[in-house]
């Protein structure tokens, strides 16, 4: 396969999707976002910095589940601070209240409404956490039960398929982490995001649809900070595509799935760009080796689908950007409506 000039679409074509008008929204969304939030994420921060939290504990599913991986990556790489996802159901459907005393419980969810969310957030209420919820509908029940609510101010969205929630999710998160941390170069930098946004979704992924345009499947790999764009670039797959996709960080995928990946098999590979950029690009060299069909999403040389110049910690905001533009055309191309995934609805209530 020939690797494509790196660079922005020369020549964008007309797309009628819900799904691509709300993701070209997310650098004008980012923008609103940490212009308003800005008062209650310095009075959080500096809350946090005086009563440090023992633990945090992350809720999401979904889209939101992703960005709570990335949250993950962040608290403790940043700061130093055990973070961990909670299982939902242990309060949904068992009834359990942990011992929380101490803890930051961050929810993240785009409508608020999830029943399982609900009971999990009340019950790490009760266990004695202090409630961050960072979601799209600020009069939702779960905003309402929050101690402090961070709104993604990502407007309308009504493609069953989030994109502009996903990323204002994780911006949300930046903003927070970086005040939180005190990083003053982090926080001056956060006002380049939306302009890397746009680059981002600019640049010329097609070489990926042509790529997947006769899959039947393929893994998702990437380490660190970028997982979570690895997460929801695996669950878009899915969602919009009916691609079986399957999102690895590239240690775990040595661990026996490693196995699969021969005789054409395809590999995504997003480059984190920071320090786990070598282990990851070994593993391409890897997987190539053995004989997947392996295509990458930045790098030391570009990759065949070129990544917008950005800092490694906005790494996975822009290549999920980019993402998005190229999973429509992907859907289209196999004949298939992004924004109206068989047997899924906008908000999903599970228990």
């Amino acid at each position: 396969m020939s690797r494509p000039t790196p660079g922005p679409l020369s020549n964008p074509p007309p797309h009628g999707s819900r799904l691509f008008a709300e993701a070209a929204e997310a650098p004008e969304r980012v923008a609103e976002q940490l212009q308003r939030n800005r008062p209650a994420v310095q009075a959080l921060a500096e809350r946090l910095r005086r009563d440090p939290p023992s633990v945090v504990v992350t809720l999401g599913r979904g889209s939101s589940g992703a960005a709570a991986t990335f949250a993950r990556y962040l608290i403790e790489t940043r700061l130093q601070v055990l973070t961990s996802a909670a299982a939902p159901s242990v309060g949904s459907l068992f009834g359990a209240t942990l011992a929380m005393q101490g803890a930051l419980c961050l929810a993240v969810s785009q409508s608020g409404s999830s029943p399982d969310l609900l009971a999990s957030a009340e019950a790490a209420r009760r266990g004695g956490a202090y409630l961050v919820v960072i979601a799209n509908d600020e009069a939702s029940p779960l905003a309402q039960m929050a101690d402090i609510v961070l709104p993604m101010h990502a407007g309308r969205e009504t493609s069953v398929a989030a994109t502009k929630t996903f990323i204002t999710s994780l911006s949300a998160m930046l903003q927070l982490v970086l005040h939180w941390h005190g990083d003053a170069d982090g926080i001056a930098s956060l006002e380049m995001l939306p302009g890397q946004l746009r680059r981002a979704w600019e640049m010329d992924w097609s070489a990926g649809r042509r790529w997947l345009a006769e899959a039947r499947g393929l893994y998702v790999v990437g380490r660190g900070l970028n997982f979570a764009a690895v997460q929801e670039a695996a669950l878009k797959f899915k969602e919009t595509c009916n691609l079986q996709a399957e999102a690895f960080s590239s240690a775990e995928l040595r661990h026996g799935p490693l196995t699969l990946a021969r005789d054409g098999f395809p590999v995504l590979v997003f480059d984190p760009g920071d320090e786990a950029r070598a282990d990851v690009e070994a593993l391409a060299r890897r997987l190539r080796d053995q004989g997947a069909s392996v295509m990458q999403a930045g790098g030391a040389d570009g990759g065949a689908l070129p990544l917008a110049p950005c800092a490694p910690l906005f790494t996975p905001l822009v290549q999920i950007q980019s993402f998005y533009r190229m999973i429509d055309g992907l859907a289209a191309d196999r004949g298939l409506d992004p924004d109206r995934p068989a047997y899924l609805s906008k908000v999903t209530n599970t228990r």
